[in-house]
């Protein structure tokens, strides 16, 4: 357990132009901050996150150590319902899309705030169920299920989100010989283009994701003939890390106009699922839409679109991920050794790197740092956070202004709640941080520290070689 501190200064720093505006956040979109809304410095000049100073989580736990505050999340999460609830008269549910990072303390808090979960694999599945979450709320995703996935989502009774003609027909198969039906629903490609990396654009036509729209209605007219298969509704997401308000507008259009040629086949569409797709502020230049006007573009664009066909309004489902959990984790580093090349950089290693946060050698993501030992401390040196991997491209941020650094300083970077644990990897046999949840005062492990050993768990060595 890691105390309050005893003073908490929010004046005290010249890096709190990066703190939220006001205490804990009230009011405040997450998804606009660079830190948790609960972030603070102490009269030690010292960053604290839930109350929790961060030199001493790092001292308890280690490092890297990815630190997530429960305050940020739950509000993001209460945030996309509130949101929902104002704009939205029919009926709807907000899914976490736990890919994003996917573990039991998390799914848990998602599902204790009335979210639903999306899950893209057997092994996501089985985290959202053992912890608790009603199946009923789970949606399970995927381009490639395996039959053996296919076969644990039957057996949980979760919503499969169909992708392809070969998922389509093994399912109805497998309702047939289990002999009751099956609720889905169509993964469609909208073909709504929007400004982001070619990577998590998901939502334009040359995409591996879902039906094409040319095929929808050799789609609908096949489920006509499959009473085993109760198709719901369906799924479109135009993709990630998206500022534009534009392609989330147009999106209900097109989903309508699926509905109404359902009714041609006579099906009835209960539910769209929008996706997600919500950006958030990852450094100063950053200015993503906050999460209530998200949801009003979405909820309005529904709305007219359904009005306009005289359709009933759906159940509106929507799968926020990075937004929810994303600016609620920091992830803190230990300095180590420093290369000097005078006139062209100052390489800076830290204790991680690509290892638990592949992103910035994936996609060329930006990332903001901060000095979590001397908040205070004036920024005077541009330097390049290098990670410790025999890796060339394992910089975590290049080119980034901070104060003069020294080793075993407490490095802290921002926006790291996703995509960071979830990909992160055992590269050059390095084990993976821990996470800790961080509350009013006190810090939780969600997520053990791997040990040397754990390497060698899954290793067989063959009597041959001994």
């Amino acid at each position: 357990m890691v105390s309050t501190p005893a003073s908490v200064d929010r004046a005290a720093s010249s890096s709190c132009q990066y703190l939220p505006a006001v205490a804990e956040g009230d009011g405040l979109s997450p998804n606009q901050q660079l830190l948790p809304l609960t972030a603070a410095v102490t009269a030690a000049d010292h960053l604290t996150v839930g109350g929790c100073d961060v030199v001493d989580l790092v001292e308890q736990y280690g490092s890297p150590l990815y630190i997530l505050d429960e305050h940020t999340l739950r509000t993001a999460c209460r945030q996309y319902r509130q949101g929902f609830a104002d704009y939205y008269p029919g009926e709807s549910l907000v899914l976490y899309a736990s890919k994003a990072w996917n573990c039991l303390a998390i799914c848990a808090i998602a599902a204790a705030e009335g979210l639903g979960i999306d899950v893209v694999s057997g092994g996501e599945l089985l985290t959202a169920t053992t912890a608790g979450v009603n199946p009923d709320t789970i949606y399970f995703h995927g381009n490639n299920k395996s039959a053996a996935e296919l076969a644990l989502a039957l057996d949980v009774g979760c919503r499969v989100v169909v992708d392809n003609w070969l998922e389509l027909k093994t399912l109805g198969e497998m309702a047939t010989q289990q002999g009751k039906p099956v609720p889905i629903l169509l993964r469609v490609t909208p073909g709504i283009e929007c400004h982001t990396h070619d990577y998590i654009r998901t939502g334009h036509l040359d995409s591996k994701f879902g039906f094409d729209p040319d095929q929808i209605e050799a789609v609908f007219e096949f489920l006509a003939s499959q009473p085993q298969l109760n198709c719901l509704g369906v799924h479109a997401h135009i993709g990630s890390q998206i500022f534009e308000l534009n392609p989330h507008a147009d999106l209900g259009e097109v989903m309508a106009q699926w509905v109404v040629t359902a009714q041609r086949y006579g099906l009835t569409l209960t539910e769209l699922d929008v996706g997600g797709g919500l950006g958030i502020r990852y450094t100063e230049a950053d200015d993503p839409p906050s999460i209530d006007t998200w949801v009003k573009t979405v909820c309005d664009s529904v709305v007219a679109a359904c009005n306009a066909h005289q359709i009933p309004l759906p159940r509106l489902l929507c799968e926020p991920g990075r937004s929810l959990v994303g600016p609620a984790c920091v992830t803190a580093y230990r300095v180590g050794s420093q290369k000097v090349i005078p006139g062209i950089r100052t390489y800076v290693a830290v204790d991680g790197g690509m290892s638990d946060n592949p992103r910035p050698i994936t996609y060329q993501s930006v990332y903001r740092a901060l000095v979590g030992n001397r908040m205070g401390a004036a920024c005077t040196e541009t330097v390049t956070l290098a990670g410790k991997h025999c890796e060339s491209g394992d910089i975590l941020i290049k080119d980034a202004l901070l104060p003069v650094l020294r080793t075993d300083d407490v490095v802290i970077i921002a926006g790291t709640g996703a995509y960071n644990y979830s990909m992160a990897s055992n590269y050059n046999r390095v084990p993976r941080p821990g996470a800790v949840l961080v509350h009013n005062g006190d810090a939780t492990v969600i997520i053990r520290r791997e040990a040397l050993a754990d390497l060698l768990r899954q290793d067989c060595l063959p009597e041959s070689l001994r």
